[in-house]
This record gives structure tokens, C-alpha cells and sequence, in this order.
């Protein structure tokens, strides 16, 4: 049994980003362990055959209400960005191309642009600002990004995310059980608890 929270995430997702805010907090003040799972949203979708509420008129006016509730009641600082929906393809590579120790602080910046700056990270130029502030090079970030098994690692991370029955983020994994949505990380948790309390 492995005692620790398995999180699901890709940056363009805006309740991934929610659930993040939350942990990053909880991550200051408890011991509770979150392994930190990278994925590309938009091809887990499509190996699920999922339209993302994006794409659905209705679902997505409601999710920026939604949004915007659970930003309020947690006190998470919160713009629905503008450019919703981007291709993260390029931002989600690159997180695998660095050192561990730098990969929390490269999500932090990239999160935060999008759904709290309302940044268009289908700029170059935004996504070299960014990268210049965590003194990342851009040539080498972007030959790296580009690398095949960069890419390769990207699509089997998602793979593995669907045989194991994840179809969207964020998503959970603790003691083997599957918690979709931001929602339910209080459920995650309360599972993490008694397995490490047992």
C-alpha cells in the first residue's frame, strides 16, 4: 500500500488549477504526500471519447460561474482566462524536461499566468517571460519540449492516467481509489488519513 495522493493535472484545466491552490497550502501545514501527475487533458479526453465542457456552450458558462463560486469561498485569487481553451501540449512537455526540484516552481508560474493573470499562453513571447523568470533558457527548453522522448513520456504518462481508468482532471488517486474533480480532494484526503492512521 503507498501512502501518498496520486494528482492528476494539466495546467489549462481551470478546477485542476482550484484543486492546486488548495494543495499547495495544504502541502505548508501537513505531512500528507502529493505526487504530482502530469498529463495532457486534451488527449485523455479523446482516449475517453470526452468533448470537454469547453466546447459545449452551456457547460462552459456555467463552469466560469462555477469557477468563480469555489475561487470565493476558498479565497484563491481567480480570472477565467480569455483565451480558454489553449493547447498545453508544449507547457505539459516541458515540466518533464526539468529537475525535480525545479518542476513545482515551473507549474506555480504557468498555473497562476493562466488563471489568475489571465496571460495567453499561446504566446511565444508570454511563454518566454515566464520562462526568463524561472531562468530556463528558451532555446533549450524548446529543443528539449521537442525531443521525441519528451514527447513519448508525455503521451505514455496520459496512457498509463487512462488504463488506470482516469478520464479527466484533477484527479486523485489514493490506496488504489479514483477522486474526479476539485471537489473531491476533502475525500482524498479523508481516505489518505486512514491508511496512514491505520
Amino acid at each position: 500500500m503507498t501512502k501518498e495522493i496520486e494528482f492528476y493535472y494539466d495546467i489549462v484545466s481551470p478546477y485542476t488549477y482550484l484543486a492546486y491552490k488548495r494543495i499547495i497550502e495544504i502541502e505548508k501545514t501537513s505531512n500528507i504526500k502529493f505526487i504530482y501527475k502530469p498529463i495532457l487533458l486534451g488527449g485523455l479526453h479523446k482516449l475517453s471519447n470526452i468533448t470537454a465542457a469547453a466546447f459545449i456552450e452551456s457547460k462552459k458558462k456555467y463552469t466560469i460561474h462555477d469557477c468563480q463560486l469555489i475561487a470565493e469561498k476558498f479565497k484563491i485569487n481567480f480570472k477565467y482566462n480569455d483565451k480558454f481553451p489553449i493547447s498545453s501540449l508544449n507547457i505539459m512537455r516541458g515540466v518533464l524536461t526539468l529537475e525535480e526540484n525545479k518542476k513545482k516552481n515551473y507549474i506555480d508560474k504557468f498555473f497562476n499566468a493562466y488563471w489568475c493573470y489571465n496571460i495567453d499562453l499561446s504566446d511565444e513571447k508570454e511563454i518566454i517571460k515566464i520562462l526568463n523568470s524561472l531562468q530556463i533558457d528558451y532555446n533549450e527548453y524548446i529543443l528539449k519540449v521537442k525531443d521525441q522522448k519528451t514527447k513519448d513520456l508525455l503521451k505514455n504518462l496520459t496512457n498509463e492516467a487512462f488504463k488506470k481508468e482516469v478520464f479527466g482532471a484533477p484527479t486523485f488517486i489514493v490506496n488504489g481509489k479514483i477522486y474526479w474533480g476539485q471537489d473531491r480532494l476533502d475525500f482524498a484526503i479523508d481516505e489518505y488519513n486512514k491508511i496512514t492512521q491505520s
